[in-house]
Protein backbone atom coordinates (compact mmCIF):
# COMPACT_ATOMS: atom_id res chain seq x y z
CA UNK A 1 0.00 0.00 0.00
CA UNK A 2 1.49 3.69 -0.79
CA UNK A 3 2.27 5.81 1.92
CA UNK A 4 -0.38 8.61 1.09
CA UNK A 5 2.15 11.11 2.67
CA UNK A 6 4.72 10.31 -0.23
CA UNK A 7 1.84 9.87 -3.06
CA UNK A 8 2.69 11.74 -6.68
CA UNK A 9 -0.77 12.90 -5.52
CA UNK A 10 0.51 15.10 -3.32
CA UNK A 11 2.54 16.75 -5.81
CA UNK A 12 1.19 20.11 -7.51
CA UNK A 13 0.74 20.52 -11.04
CA UNK A 14 2.80 23.12 -12.39
CA UNK A 15 1.38 25.84 -14.45
CA UNK A 16 3.43 26.79 -18.05
CA UNK A 17 3.17 30.17 -19.70
CA UNK A 18 4.49 31.40 -22.83
CA UNK A 19 4.37 34.70 -24.30
CA UNK A 20 5.96 35.46 -27.68
CA UNK A 21 8.49 32.83 -26.82
CA UNK A 22 11.11 31.63 -29.10
CA UNK A 23 14.54 30.30 -29.55
CA UNK A 24 17.09 31.09 -32.28
CA UNK A 25 20.29 28.53 -32.00
CA UNK A 26 23.50 29.96 -32.09
CA UNK A 27 24.71 30.40 -35.84
CA UNK A 28 20.91 30.25 -37.15
CA UNK A 29 19.45 32.62 -39.14
CA UNK A 30 16.07 31.33 -38.74
CA UNK A 31 14.17 30.67 -35.58
CA UNK A 32 14.02 26.88 -33.83
CA UNK A 33 10.53 28.01 -32.72
CA UNK A 34 8.94 31.49 -32.48
CA UNK A 35 6.13 33.65 -31.27
CA UNK A 36 4.49 31.10 -29.22
CA UNK A 37 1.43 32.18 -27.06
CA UNK A 38 -0.07 29.46 -24.76
CA UNK A 39 -1.00 28.82 -20.87
CA UNK A 40 -1.13 25.12 -19.79
CA UNK A 41 -2.67 25.09 -16.39
CA UNK A 42 -1.72 22.79 -13.51
CA UNK A 43 -2.82 19.04 -13.93
CA UNK A 44 -3.77 19.22 -17.53
CA UNK A 45 -2.53 16.22 -20.10
CA UNK A 46 -1.34 17.84 -23.31
CA UNK A 47 -0.28 16.70 -26.70
CA UNK A 48 2.18 18.49 -28.42
CA UNK A 49 2.19 18.00 -32.19
CA UNK A 50 3.30 19.46 -35.09
CA UNK A 51 5.62 18.77 -38.33
CA UNK A 52 9.25 17.83 -38.53
CA UNK A 53 10.96 21.15 -37.66
CA UNK A 54 8.29 23.32 -36.05
CA UNK A 55 10.19 23.27 -32.60
CA UNK A 56 8.39 20.65 -30.63
CA UNK A 57 11.90 19.36 -29.12
CA UNK A 58 13.27 22.59 -28.78
CA UNK A 59 10.04 23.70 -26.30
CA UNK A 60 10.55 20.98 -24.00
CA UNK A 61 13.90 21.19 -23.64
CA UNK A 62 13.70 24.34 -23.12
CA UNK A 63 11.14 23.62 -20.11
CA UNK A 64 13.30 21.41 -18.93
CA UNK A 65 16.12 23.63 -18.78
CA UNK A 66 18.69 22.04 -20.71
CA UNK A 67 19.03 24.46 -23.93
CA UNK A 68 22.05 25.53 -22.89
CA UNK A 69 23.17 29.49 -22.03
CA UNK A 70 23.82 32.29 -24.18
CA UNK A 71 26.26 30.60 -26.37
CA UNK A 72 24.46 27.99 -27.52
CA UNK A 73 21.24 30.30 -28.56
CA UNK A 74 19.41 33.17 -27.83
CA UNK A 75 16.10 33.56 -26.36
CA UNK A 76 13.06 35.59 -27.18
CA UNK A 77 9.70 36.70 -24.99
CA UNK A 78 8.27 34.96 -22.02
CA UNK A 79 9.06 31.38 -20.90
CA UNK A 80 8.01 30.42 -17.11
CA UNK A 81 7.35 27.48 -14.67
CA UNK A 82 4.97 28.37 -11.61
CA UNK A 83 6.20 32.02 -12.76
CA UNK A 84 9.66 31.31 -12.79
CA UNK A 85 12.57 30.30 -15.34
CA UNK A 86 13.12 26.80 -16.39
CA UNK A 87 16.60 26.47 -14.69
CA UNK A 88 15.14 27.75 -11.75
CA UNK A 89 12.36 25.28 -11.17
CA UNK A 90 14.88 22.55 -10.24
CA UNK A 91 13.29 19.43 -9.01
CA UNK A 92 9.58 20.92 -10.58
CA UNK A 93 10.62 19.32 -14.08
CA UNK A 94 11.40 15.87 -14.94
CA UNK A 95 12.34 14.71 -18.88
CA UNK A 96 12.21 11.18 -20.74
CA UNK A 97 13.66 11.33 -24.47
CA UNK A 98 13.16 9.33 -26.60
CA UNK A 99 16.64 6.99 -26.73
CA UNK A 100 16.34 4.10 -23.89
CA UNK A 101 19.83 3.79 -23.98
CA UNK A 102 20.96 7.31 -23.38
CA UNK A 103 19.09 7.69 -19.91
CA UNK A 104 20.14 4.71 -18.12
CA UNK A 105 22.42 5.86 -16.00
CA UNK A 106 23.78 3.23 -13.41
CA UNK A 107 23.84 -0.40 -13.56
CA UNK A 108 21.25 -1.42 -10.94
CA UNK A 109 17.77 -0.80 -11.24
CA UNK A 110 16.69 1.00 -8.30
CA UNK A 111 19.91 2.96 -8.31
CA UNK A 112 19.21 4.35 -11.44
CA UNK A 113 15.72 5.26 -10.26
CA UNK A 114 17.43 7.13 -7.30
CA UNK A 115 19.58 8.82 -9.08
CA UNK A 116 17.89 12.11 -9.45
CA UNK A 117 16.46 11.97 -5.54
CA UNK A 118 19.87 11.87 -4.51
CA UNK A 119 20.93 14.84 -6.86
CA UNK A 120 17.89 16.73 -5.44
CA UNK A 121 19.24 16.20 -1.73
CA UNK A 122 16.22 13.50 -1.03
CA UNK A 123 17.08 11.54 2.80
CA UNK A 124 17.69 8.13 1.95
CA UNK A 125 15.14 6.73 3.63
CA UNK A 126 12.50 8.90 1.66
CA UNK A 127 14.37 8.08 -1.35
CA UNK A 128 13.74 4.33 -1.01
CA UNK A 129 10.06 4.80 -0.44
CA UNK A 130 10.14 6.86 -3.40
CA UNK A 131 11.92 4.47 -6.11
CA UNK A 132 9.91 1.50 -4.89
CA UNK A 133 6.57 3.49 -5.01
CA UNK A 134 7.72 4.51 -8.99
CA UNK A 135 8.39 0.90 -9.75
CA UNK A 136 5.33 0.42 -9.04
CA UNK A 137 3.25 3.08 -10.54
CA UNK A 138 5.35 1.84 -13.88
CA UNK A 139 5.07 -1.62 -13.44
CA UNK A 140 7.93 -2.29 -13.41
CA UNK A 141 8.19 -5.35 -10.96
CA UNK A 142 11.98 -6.02 -10.63
CA UNK A 143 14.81 -6.81 -7.60
CA UNK A 144 16.28 -3.33 -7.08
CA UNK A 145 19.63 -4.76 -7.87
CA UNK A 146 18.28 -6.53 -11.57
CA UNK A 147 20.61 -5.07 -14.09
CA UNK A 148 19.42 -2.35 -16.23
CA UNK A 149 21.66 -3.18 -19.19
CA UNK A 150 19.38 -6.34 -19.48
CA UNK A 151 16.27 -4.10 -19.49
CA UNK A 152 14.11 -4.27 -23.07
CA UNK A 153 13.82 -1.30 -24.90
CA UNK A 154 10.14 -0.86 -23.28
CA UNK A 155 11.93 -1.62 -19.62
CA UNK A 156 13.99 0.92 -20.42
CA UNK A 157 11.73 3.54 -21.13
CA UNK A 158 9.72 2.55 -17.60
CA UNK A 159 12.84 2.60 -16.19
CA UNK A 160 13.47 5.90 -17.06
CA UNK A 161 9.79 7.20 -16.41
CA UNK A 162 10.16 6.07 -12.90
CA UNK A 163 13.24 7.86 -11.89
CA UNK A 164 11.41 11.13 -13.66
CA UNK A 165 8.31 10.33 -11.02
CA UNK A 166 10.52 9.27 -8.42
CA UNK A 167 11.66 13.30 -8.17
CA UNK A 168 8.15 14.32 -7.75
CA UNK A 169 8.27 17.17 -10.54
CA UNK A 170 5.11 19.11 -11.24
CA UNK A 171 5.74 18.65 -14.88
CA UNK A 172 6.43 15.34 -16.32
CA UNK A 173 7.88 15.75 -20.70
CA UNK A 174 7.96 12.94 -22.96
CA UNK A 175 9.82 13.83 -26.02
CA UNK A 176 8.72 11.08 -28.24
CA UNK A 177 9.10 8.43 -25.50
CA UNK A 178 8.10 5.48 -27.92
CA UNK A 179 9.77 6.45 -30.76
CA UNK A 180 12.66 3.96 -30.97
CA UNK A 181 10.14 1.02 -29.64
CA UNK A 182 8.56 -2.41 -30.78
CA UNK A 183 5.10 -1.93 -30.49
CA UNK A 184 4.89 -4.14 -27.27
CA UNK A 185 7.00 -1.94 -25.98
CA UNK A 186 5.20 1.38 -27.21
CA UNK A 187 2.29 0.07 -25.15
CA UNK A 188 4.22 -0.79 -22.09
CA UNK A 189 5.00 2.92 -21.82
CA UNK A 190 1.79 4.64 -22.83
CA UNK A 191 0.21 2.03 -20.07
CA UNK A 192 2.68 3.15 -17.32
CA UNK A 193 2.49 6.80 -18.50
CA UNK A 194 -1.13 6.46 -17.92
CA UNK A 195 -1.13 4.06 -14.88
CA UNK A 196 1.66 6.61 -13.44
CA UNK A 197 -0.20 9.44 -13.62
CA UNK A 198 -3.76 8.51 -12.69
CA UNK A 199 -3.23 9.17 -9.07
CA UNK A 200 -1.03 12.38 -9.76
CA UNK A 201 -1.60 16.10 -10.31
CA UNK A 202 1.56 16.94 -12.45
CA UNK A 203 0.95 18.66 -15.66
CA UNK A 204 1.74 16.11 -18.67
CA UNK A 205 3.12 17.22 -22.07
CA UNK A 206 3.93 14.61 -24.20
CA UNK A 207 5.48 15.18 -28.16
CA UNK A 208 4.68 12.23 -30.43
CA UNK A 209 4.28 11.80 -34.24
CA UNK A 210 1.80 8.95 -33.93
CA UNK A 211 -1.38 10.85 -32.52
CA UNK A 212 -3.12 7.56 -32.19
CA UNK A 213 -1.01 6.00 -29.29
CA UNK A 214 -1.59 8.93 -27.00
CA UNK A 215 -4.71 10.79 -27.93
CA UNK A 216 -7.37 9.44 -25.52
CA UNK A 217 -5.27 9.93 -22.17
CA UNK A 218 -4.84 13.92 -22.88
CA UNK A 219 -7.43 16.23 -22.57
CA UNK A 220 -5.99 19.25 -24.92
CA UNK A 221 -3.88 19.25 -28.20
CA UNK A 222 -1.74 21.76 -29.36
CA UNK A 223 -0.11 22.08 -32.75
CA UNK A 224 3.45 24.09 -33.69
CA UNK A 225 3.20 26.07 -36.69
CA UNK A 226 6.90 25.40 -38.58
CA UNK A 227 6.56 29.45 -39.40
CA UNK A 228 5.87 30.30 -35.86
CA UNK A 229 3.01 30.44 -33.34
CA UNK A 230 0.45 28.05 -32.88
CA UNK A 231 -1.56 26.25 -35.83
CA UNK A 232 -4.20 24.71 -33.71
CA UNK A 233 -5.20 24.04 -29.94
CA UNK A 234 -7.87 22.65 -28.50
CA UNK A 235 -9.59 19.08 -27.28
CA UNK A 236 -8.32 16.07 -29.05
CA UNK A 237 -12.01 16.05 -30.48
CA UNK A 238 -11.88 19.96 -31.97
CA UNK A 239 -8.27 20.04 -33.36
CA UNK A 240 -8.56 16.43 -34.82
CA UNK A 241 -11.87 15.74 -36.04
CA UNK A 242 -12.54 19.34 -37.02
CA UNK A 243 -9.10 20.27 -38.10
CA UNK A 244 -7.99 17.22 -39.03
CA UNK A 245 -7.71 17.50 -43.10
CA UNK A 246 -5.57 20.94 -42.78
CA UNK A 247 -3.64 19.79 -39.99
CA UNK A 248 -3.07 16.32 -42.06
CA UNK A 249 -2.01 18.49 -45.05
CA UNK A 250 0.79 20.30 -42.91
CA UNK A 251 1.93 16.95 -41.72
CA UNK A 252 0.77 16.15 -38.97
CA UNK A 253 -0.36 12.19 -38.41
CA UNK A 254 -4.27 12.41 -38.21
CA UNK A 255 -5.63 9.16 -37.50
CA UNK A 256 -7.76 8.35 -40.79
CA UNK A 257 -5.66 10.22 -42.80
CA UNK A 258 -2.78 7.85 -43.86
CA UNK A 259 0.02 9.41 -45.66
CA UNK A 260 0.13 8.70 -49.77
CA UNK A 261 2.56 5.53 -50.55
CA UNK A 262 4.25 5.54 -53.66
CA UNK A 263 3.90 2.91 -56.23
CA UNK A 264 6.26 0.94 -56.83
CA UNK A 265 7.67 -0.50 -60.52
CA UNK A 266 10.10 -3.43 -59.32
CA UNK A 267 12.55 -4.85 -61.57
CA UNK A 268 11.62 -8.49 -62.77
CA UNK A 269 12.34 -11.16 -61.05
CA UNK A 270 15.17 -12.82 -62.77
CA UNK A 271 17.16 -9.38 -63.37
CA UNK A 272 16.96 -9.05 -59.36
CA UNK A 273 20.81 -10.24 -58.90
CA UNK A 274 21.57 -11.68 -55.44
CA UNK A 275 24.72 -9.02 -54.13
CA UNK A 276 25.07 -10.48 -50.41
CA UNK A 277 23.86 -14.12 -49.05
CA UNK A 278 24.24 -15.12 -45.37
CA UNK A 279 24.29 -18.50 -44.35
CA UNK A 280 23.75 -20.54 -40.87
CA UNK A 281 24.89 -16.36 -39.76
CA UNK A 282 24.67 -15.18 -35.91
CA UNK A 283 25.33 -12.23 -34.88
CA UNK A 284 26.88 -10.33 -31.75
CA UNK A 285 29.44 -7.91 -29.90
CA UNK A 286 31.41 -8.41 -27.39
CA UNK A 287 30.55 -7.45 -24.28
CA UNK A 288 32.55 -5.95 -21.22
CA UNK A 289 35.52 -8.53 -20.47
CA UNK A 290 34.65 -11.30 -22.99
CA UNK A 291 36.80 -12.83 -25.17
CA UNK A 292 34.33 -13.82 -27.63
CA UNK A 293 31.24 -11.89 -29.45
CA UNK A 294 28.01 -12.92 -27.16
CA UNK A 295 25.86 -14.07 -29.87
CA UNK A 296 22.19 -12.45 -29.96
CA UNK A 297 21.13 -13.72 -32.78
CA UNK A 298 21.49 -16.81 -34.69
CA UNK A 299 20.72 -19.34 -37.36
CA UNK A 300 20.19 -16.65 -40.11
CA UNK A 301 20.23 -17.50 -43.82
CA UNK A 302 18.86 -14.59 -46.36
CA UNK A 303 20.31 -13.67 -49.90
CA UNK A 304 19.96 -9.55 -50.21
CA UNK A 305 19.41 -8.92 -54.43
CA UNK A 306 19.34 -6.08 -56.16
CA UNK A 307 16.07 -4.04 -56.64
CA UNK A 308 14.76 -5.58 -53.11
CA UNK A 309 14.08 -4.48 -49.73
CA UNK A 310 14.53 -6.62 -47.01
CA UNK A 311 12.32 -5.64 -43.53
CA UNK A 312 14.05 -6.65 -40.59
CA UNK A 313 11.50 -6.36 -37.54
CA UNK A 314 11.06 -7.79 -33.98
CA UNK A 315 11.14 -6.76 -30.22
CA UNK A 316 13.95 -4.40 -28.83
CA UNK A 317 17.23 -6.66 -28.12
CA UNK A 318 16.26 -9.29 -30.61
CA UNK A 319 19.55 -8.11 -32.90
CA UNK A 320 17.99 -6.19 -35.37
CA UNK A 321 20.86 -3.46 -35.37
CA UNK A 322 23.33 -6.16 -34.64
CA UNK A 323 22.71 -7.84 -37.88
CA UNK A 324 22.30 -4.59 -39.61
CA UNK A 325 26.30 -3.85 -38.71
CA UNK A 326 26.83 -7.46 -39.51
CA UNK A 327 25.82 -7.33 -43.00
CA UNK A 328 27.16 -3.55 -43.53
CA UNK A 329 30.69 -5.05 -42.94
CA UNK A 330 30.85 -3.10 -39.98
CA UNK A 331 30.73 -6.21 -37.19
CA UNK A 332 32.48 -9.34 -37.67
CA UNK A 333 29.92 -12.46 -37.81
CA UNK A 334 29.52 -14.31 -34.87
CA UNK A 335 29.47 -17.33 -36.80
CA UNK A 336 28.66 -18.48 -40.22
CA UNK A 337 29.46 -17.08 -43.08
CA UNK A 338 28.63 -13.83 -44.88
CA UNK A 339 30.23 -13.16 -48.75
CA UNK A 340 29.25 -10.76 -51.17
CA UNK A 341 28.37 -11.89 -54.71
CA UNK A 342 31.18 -11.77 -57.28
CA UNK A 343 29.74 -8.70 -58.88
CA UNK A 344 29.53 -6.58 -55.97
CA UNK A 345 32.84 -7.93 -54.83
CA UNK A 346 34.71 -6.99 -57.77
CA UNK A 347 38.16 -5.89 -56.73
CA UNK A 348 37.71 -6.24 -52.96
CA UNK A 349 37.12 -9.53 -52.68
CA UNK A 350 34.17 -11.40 -50.85
CA UNK A 351 33.98 -10.38 -47.46
CA UNK A 352 32.79 -6.99 -46.17
CA UNK A 353 34.50 -6.98 -43.16
CA UNK A 354 37.74 -6.75 -44.66
CA UNK A 355 36.81 -4.01 -46.72
CA UNK A 356 38.13 -0.50 -46.19
CA UNK A 357 35.66 2.55 -45.66
CA UNK A 358 36.39 3.72 -49.39
CA UNK A 359 35.34 0.57 -50.68
CA UNK A 360 32.13 0.13 -48.61
CA UNK A 361 31.18 3.66 -49.93
CA UNK A 362 29.53 2.60 -53.40
CA UNK A 363 29.09 -0.89 -52.07
CA UNK A 364 27.02 -0.91 -48.83
CA UNK A 365 26.30 2.23 -47.19
CA UNK A 366 24.76 2.58 -43.67
CA UNK A 367 22.77 4.90 -41.63
CA UNK A 368 22.87 4.04 -38.16
CA UNK A 369 20.29 4.07 -35.61
CA UNK A 370 20.94 7.51 -33.68
CA UNK A 371 22.17 10.17 -36.72
CA UNK A 372 24.46 12.27 -34.91
CA UNK A 373 26.52 9.29 -34.57
CA UNK A 374 27.33 9.65 -38.52
CA UNK A 375 28.14 13.07 -38.34
CA UNK A 376 31.73 14.78 -39.56
CA UNK A 377 31.41 18.61 -40.24
CA UNK A 378 29.83 21.91 -39.37
CA UNK A 379 26.96 22.44 -42.29
CA UNK A 380 24.20 20.46 -43.79
CA UNK A 381 25.37 20.95 -47.14
CA UNK A 382 29.23 19.83 -46.42
CA UNK A 383 28.08 16.64 -44.64
CA UNK A 384 26.26 15.49 -47.99
CA UNK A 385 29.56 16.43 -50.08
CA UNK A 386 31.76 14.36 -47.82
CA UNK A 387 30.68 11.03 -49.27
CA UNK A 388 30.45 12.09 -53.01
CA UNK A 389 33.80 13.77 -52.85
CA UNK A 390 35.44 10.73 -51.45
CA UNK A 391 34.40 8.47 -53.69
CA UNK A 392 35.70 10.66 -56.74
CA UNK A 393 32.56 12.37 -58.20
CA UNK A 394 33.42 15.84 -59.83
CA UNK A 395 32.61 18.82 -58.14
CA UNK A 396 29.48 19.26 -60.34
CA UNK A 397 28.13 16.42 -60.03
CA UNK A 398 28.76 16.39 -56.37
CA UNK A 399 27.07 19.69 -56.44
CA UNK A 400 24.11 18.49 -58.09
CA UNK A 401 23.31 15.51 -55.96
CA UNK A 402 23.50 17.51 -52.87
CA UNK A 403 21.07 20.22 -54.16
CA UNK A 404 18.83 17.40 -55.32
CA UNK A 405 18.71 15.83 -52.24
CA UNK A 406 18.61 18.78 -50.13
CA UNK A 407 15.62 19.98 -52.20
CA UNK A 408 13.52 16.60 -52.01
CA UNK A 409 13.89 15.73 -48.27
CA UNK A 410 12.97 19.48 -46.84
CA UNK A 411 16.66 20.31 -45.88
CA UNK A 412 17.62 22.98 -48.63
CA UNK A 413 16.67 25.76 -45.84
CA UNK A 414 18.69 24.40 -43.32
CA UNK A 415 22.02 23.89 -46.13
CA UNK A 416 24.18 26.23 -43.75
CA UNK A 417 23.32 24.88 -40.39
CA UNK A 418 25.19 22.87 -38.15
CA UNK A 419 23.75 19.35 -38.32
CA UNK A 420 23.93 18.86 -34.44
CA UNK A 421 21.59 21.60 -34.04
CA UNK A 422 18.89 19.94 -36.46
CA UNK A 423 15.33 18.17 -35.01
CA UNK A 424 15.87 14.56 -34.45
CA UNK A 425 13.52 14.58 -37.72
CA UNK A 426 16.06 16.56 -39.85
CA UNK A 427 19.13 14.45 -38.17
CA UNK A 428 17.24 11.48 -39.37
CA UNK A 429 16.58 12.75 -43.46
CA UNK A 430 20.18 14.20 -43.36
CA UNK A 431 21.57 10.70 -42.12
CA UNK A 432 19.61 9.10 -44.80
CA UNK A 433 20.54 11.53 -47.48
CA UNK A 434 24.25 11.65 -46.98
CA UNK A 435 24.02 7.52 -47.79
CA UNK A 436 22.15 8.07 -51.04
CA UNK A 437 24.43 10.71 -51.78
CA UNK A 438 26.95 8.00 -52.72
CA UNK A 439 24.49 5.79 -54.30
CA UNK A 440 25.88 2.42 -53.34
CA UNK A 441 24.50 -1.20 -54.62
CA UNK A 442 23.00 -1.84 -51.10
CA UNK A 443 21.20 0.64 -48.36
CA UNK A 444 21.16 -0.80 -44.82
CA UNK A 445 19.42 1.32 -42.73
CA UNK A 446 18.44 1.39 -39.01
CA UNK A 447 14.92 3.31 -38.25
CA UNK A 448 15.04 5.37 -41.49
CA UNK A 449 11.40 6.80 -40.37
CA UNK A 450 11.37 7.47 -37.08
CA UNK A 451 10.65 11.22 -35.87
CA UNK A 452 8.84 11.89 -39.47
CA UNK A 453 6.17 13.64 -40.01
CA UNK A 454 3.99 12.53 -42.41
CA UNK A 455 4.55 14.14 -45.70
CA UNK A 456 8.43 13.79 -45.21
CA UNK A 457 7.67 10.00 -44.30
CA UNK A 458 6.23 10.29 -47.79
CA UNK A 459 9.10 12.01 -49.36
CA UNK A 460 11.43 9.24 -47.26
CA UNK A 461 9.87 6.70 -48.44
CA UNK A 462 9.34 7.89 -52.58
CA UNK A 463 13.01 8.15 -52.44
CA UNK A 464 13.71 4.96 -51.37
CA UNK A 465 10.75 3.56 -53.64
CA UNK A 466 12.45 5.01 -56.71
CA UNK A 467 16.11 3.73 -55.33
CA UNK A 468 14.61 0.00 -55.05
CA UNK A 469 13.57 0.49 -58.63
CA UNK A 470 16.16 1.59 -59.96
CA UNK A 471 18.43 -1.55 -58.99
CA UNK A 472 19.81 -0.78 -55.10
CA UNK A 473 19.15 -3.25 -52.92
CA UNK A 474 17.89 -2.30 -48.91
CA UNK A 475 18.11 -4.07 -45.46
CA UNK A 476 15.45 -1.84 -43.11
CA UNK A 477 15.59 -2.38 -38.91
CA UNK A 478 12.28 -0.81 -38.35
CA UNK A 479 9.65 -0.98 -35.94
CA UNK A 480 7.22 0.80 -38.64
CA UNK A 481 4.70 -1.21 -39.84
CA UNK A 482 3.68 1.70 -42.82
CA UNK A 483 7.02 1.36 -43.69
CA UNK A 484 6.91 -2.13 -44.21
CA UNK A 485 3.69 -2.19 -45.97
CA UNK A 486 4.97 0.58 -48.32
CA UNK A 487 8.40 -0.72 -49.52
CA UNK A 488 9.21 -4.24 -48.36
CA UNK A 489 8.92 -7.62 -50.40
CA UNK A 490 10.40 -9.83 -47.42
CA UNK A 491 10.07 -9.35 -43.58
CA UNK A 492 12.93 -10.97 -41.78
CA UNK A 493 11.17 -11.10 -37.64
CA UNK A 494 13.64 -11.57 -34.91
CA UNK A 495 12.69 -13.10 -31.67
CA UNK A 496 13.88 -12.51 -28.05
CA UNK A 497 16.56 -13.85 -26.11
CA UNK A 498 20.03 -15.06 -27.42
CA UNK A 499 19.25 -17.79 -29.69
CA UNK A 500 17.36 -16.08 -32.20
CA UNK A 501 16.59 -18.28 -35.37
CA UNK A 502 15.54 -17.00 -38.67
CA UNK A 503 14.69 -18.99 -41.58
CA UNK A 504 13.45 -18.98 -45.21
CA UNK A 505 10.66 -20.58 -43.90
CA UNK A 506 9.95 -17.63 -41.20
CA UNK A 507 10.59 -14.54 -44.26
CA UNK A 508 6.89 -13.80 -44.27
CA UNK A 509 5.49 -11.92 -47.94
CA UNK A 510 4.93 -8.06 -46.48
CA UNK A 511 3.29 -6.71 -50.12
CA UNK A 512 1.81 -8.81 -52.55
CA UNK A 513 5.09 -8.62 -55.38
CA UNK A 514 5.93 -12.73 -55.51
CA UNK A 515 9.78 -12.68 -54.44
CA UNK A 516 11.26 -16.22 -53.52
CA UNK A 517 13.34 -15.64 -50.99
Amino acid sequence: MRDSAASPSRVAGAHVRARGWGWRHAGRRSMAVSRLDFDIQPGERVLLLGASGAGKSTLVHALAGVLGGDEEGESFGELLIDGQLPAEARGRVGLVLQDPDSQVVLARVGDDVAFGCENLGVSRDEIWRRVAEALDAVGLSLPLDAPSSALSGGQKQRLALAGVLAMRPGLVLLDEPTANLDPDGVIEVRNAVERALADSEATLVVIEHRVAVWQHIVGRVIVLDPDGGVLADGTPEQVLSREGARLAEAGVWVPGYPPERPVRHPLITAARMPLLTAADLSVGRTAFAARRPVTVAGGIDLTISAGTALAVTGVNGSGKSTLALTLAGLLPPAGGELAASAELATGVGPLPTRWKSRELLTRIGTVFQEPEHQFLTATVREELSIGPRAAGLAASETTARVDELLVRLRLDRLASANPFTLSGGEQRRLSVATVLATRPRILILDEPTFGQDSRTWREIVALLAAELDSGTAMVAVTHDADFVSALADDELRLGAGLSNTARPREIRRAIGTEVTP
